[in-house]
C-alpha cells in the first residue's frame, strides 16, 4: 500500500471516529479534541463561524445529545500534507429541547502535524432525502 493511500485511509477512518464520538461526549470530547487542530474553524449549515473553542464549549453545556451520527460516502483527496474529504453526515438527537434529524454534504481539510493528521476546517451544506 502507497504513503498516499495510507494516509488516505487513517484520515477517512478518523472522519468515522470523530462522527462516532458525538455519540458519547463523556468519553468522545476528548477524542474530538484531539482530531481537532488547534486553528480549527467550523462552517455550520447556516453560515456561522465557530472555532474549536467555540465547539468544545457548546458541547460542554450538555444540552446536545446525538442518538445516531454517521459518515459515509467518503472521497478523499491528498495534496502533500493535505488532504480534503467530502463525504455525507447524518445525525439524529436533541440540542436542548430541539430535535433534530438531517444529512448534510461536508467538505473537511485534514493536515498533518507532525506525525498525526487533525481536522483544520469543515464546512457543510444541509440536504434532503
Amino acid at each position: 500500500m502507497t504513503d498516499t493511500r495510507r494516509d488516505r485511509l487513517a484520515v477517512e477512518e478518523a472522519e468515522h471516529t470523530l462522527a462516532h464520538a458525538h455519540l458519547d461526549l463523556a468519553t468522545g470530547l476528548d477524542v474530538i479534541e484531539s482530531l481537532l487542530h488547534p486553528d480549527y474553524i467550523i462552517i455550520q449549515p447556516g453560515g456561522v463561524i465557530e472555532t474549536k473553542t467555540d465547539v468544545l464549549a457548546s458541547y460542554r453545556t450538555g444540552t446536545r445529545h446525538w442518538d445516531t451520527a454517521q459518515v459515509d460516502q467518503l472521497r478523499s483527496t491528498q495534496y502533500g500534507a493535505t488532504i480534503i474529504v467530502v463525504g455525507r453526515w447524518c445525525a439524529s438527537g436533541h440540542n436542548g429541547a430541539t430535535w433534530f434529524d438531517y444529512q448534510a454534504r461536508f467538505a473537511s481539510v485534514w493536515i498533518k502535524t507532525g506525525s498525526r493528521w487533525q481536522n483544520i476546517t469543515y464546512q457543510s451544506t444541509e440536504i434532503t432525502v
